[in-house]
């Protein structure tokens, strides 16, 4: 027989024993449900991630207190933390840096702020955050309408505000023109409108559209404190001068610090995508269990799935009997039979991956992560079906291939 003539063999089989065959392909697709939907899972909230982080720019780096919540332990112990960044050392670093890019200095507010226009009011999870006049580039933000903070107005500490495309679907019905020159409250401060971000979608439940950003001095009036850290960001206008930058940051940040020859760095330079390494590197175990998982449940699906061919192999003795009467050989019946376990297991792989798809997807959706298509784990997928198949049904097929014609007449 041909391969497509054992396919339909295969399928006339798993229509013959309807019930058997769903609860076993069921099995299978449990296995690879969990396998698919966790990887697909991890893979989308990385790749949001990585989406969000980009907004820095493959060649910037940002300066921190050391003993951040991202830092690893250094010789089996955590550095000490560094002293927040003053607004004074901040201001200093960015009027010295010389090296070829941009510095910004921006510093947050509050990440609970409830910003109200007339009659409506948001909930109290809007960012609050000061900015000067590099960040929106840096940052790779642009504006729908409206304009960008001026340097005088940054300078001053005016009352102005740039805010993000959610704020204008829930005070202003969606209308960003309607916008413009609104004066809005953030807690008991009023702004006005100046310009409207465009879209960024979110990133692991926080949403990049639910803020507000208001010059930094602002902020630093209202929110300031002798303990608050002020970030800043430096960009180079080619990767080639990432390196030199870095290197010219931190000589210059420790002379701004006051730090003596014999004293290490209560500072670190962070990599636009650090956080996003840090998170693949960390995500290893998760991705073990997930196989694990898969596999163990895979595992059950092969036993079952071999009981079933065994018991396939009895219950059509007779018509091996006859098979092999009419001229088919060992290998047809090996084949025919090993195609017939694959196939079960591919039905089942295929609603498992779809099942593992849109659960993986879902998951990722609440945590604010877009839709993604796991081409590499839909390979594994199948693959390993092929496996658990052909694993599940060897011993069968092997034992069906070696009747003897006469005796399998015989049976009844």
């Amino acid at each position: 027989m041909g391969f497509l003539e054992n396919i339909r063999v295969a399928l006339s089989a798993v229509r013959s024993n309807l019930l058997r065959s769903i609860l076993t392909v069921m099995i299978i697709a449990v296995g690879i449900m969990a396998l698919i939907g966790i990887l697909t899972a991890i893979d989308a909230a990385i790749y949001s991630f990585s989406s969000n982080f980009s907004s820095l720019g493959a060649n910037s780096f940002s300066i921190q207190p050391t003993g951040g919540r991202a830092s690893g332990k250094r010789g089996g112990r955590r550095p000490k933390r560094g002293d927040p960044i003053s607004y004074k050392e901040a201001i200093r670093f960015k009027e010295i840096f010389d090296y070829s890019g941009m510095v910004s200095i921006y510093m947050m507010g509050t990440r609970n702020a409830t910003v109200k226009y007339e009659t409506e009011k948001t909930n109290p999870n809007i960012r609050l955050t000061g900015i000067d006049e590099n960040y929106l580039n840096l940052r790779g933000l642009d504006l729908e309408v409206g304009r960008a903070l001026s340097l005088t107005e940054i300078q001053n500490g005016s009352n102005r505000a740039i805010i993000g495309k959610d704020l204008v679907d829930l005070l202003f019905k969606g209308k960003s023109d309607q916008a413009l020159g609104k004066v809005i409250s953030v807690g008991n401060i009023k702004y006005k409108v100046i310009g409207v971000l465009t879209s960024k979608g979110s990133s692991m439940n926080q949403s990049e559209d639910k803020v507000v950003l208001v010059p930094l001095l602002s902020v630093k009036n209202y929110y300031g404190t002798a303990n608050t850290n002020y970030n800043i960001n430096v960009a180079t206008t080619s990767p080639e001068d990432l390196e030199g930058a870095e290197s010219a940051a931190i000589g210059l940040f420790r002379n701004i610090r006051k730090l003596r020859l014999s004293q290490d760095n209560d500072f670190e330079i962070r990599m636009s995508d650090g956080l996003v390494s840090f998170i693949k590197e960390n995500t290893v175990t998760l991705r073990m269990g997930a196989i694990i998982i898969g596999l163990i449940t895979l595992i059950g699906a092969a036993i079952g799935l071999m009981n079933i061919m065994l018991v396939s192999v009895t219950e059509r003795t007779r018509e091996i009997g006859i098979t092999k009467a009419l001229g088919a050989t060992r290998r047809n019946i090996l084949i025919q039979f090993l195609t017939e376990a694959v196939v079960i297991c591919q039905i089942g792989g295929i609603i498992g991956i779809i099942l593992g798809i849109l659960i993986g997807n879902v998951v990722t959706y609440f945590f604010g992560g877009s839709f993604l298509m796991p081409w590499l784990w839909i390979g594994v997928g199948v693959a390993t079906c092929m496996i658990v198949g052909l694993f599940s049904g060897l011993y069968p097929a092997l034992k069906a291939s070696r009747l003897d014609p006469i005796e399998s007449l015989r049976y009844e």
